[in-house]
């Protein structure tokens, strides 16, 4: 079965910085893409952000552009996203997500395998 496990998640304040990681095992060595999605309360499940494992080709939403960077390390399976100058607007449950092939990167429902989420929370 497939596995994926986040980590990294905290309470911090307006400019602070948090580092997510993502740790992926089994069946997720094949998939093309990994995804970070947030959720927050009362709202959908919202993309953030995408990387090919392939080449490290990186596809983020505008509001993430600049703050956010993904990055992959291959040989451990794991996916980062290093997020600077954080706002309250990024308040939400942070889940990693892999993806085969097909499908929007954005839709929620072309991703095959979930983690169960980090709670990423940001004070004013």
């Amino acid at each position: 079965q497939a596995q994926l496990v986040e980590s990294g998640g905290g309470s911090v304040q307006t400019g602070d910085s948090l580092r997510l990681s993502c740790a992926a095992s089994g069946r997720t060595f094949s998939s093309d893409f990994m995804g970070w999605f947030r959720q927050a309360p009362g709202k959908e499940r919202e993309f953030v952000v995408a990387i090919r494992w392939s080449d490290a080709r990186a596809y983020y939403i505008d509001s993430a552009k600049g703050r956010f960077t993904i990055s992959r390390d291959n040989a451990k399976n794991t996916v980062y996203l290093q997020m600077n100058s954080l706002k309250p607007e990024d308040t939400a449950v942070y889940f990693c997500a892999a993806k085969r092939t097909g499908g929007l990167l954005s839709s929620p429902a072309s991703y095959d395998y979930w983690g169960q989420g980090t709670q990423v929370t940001v004070s004013s």
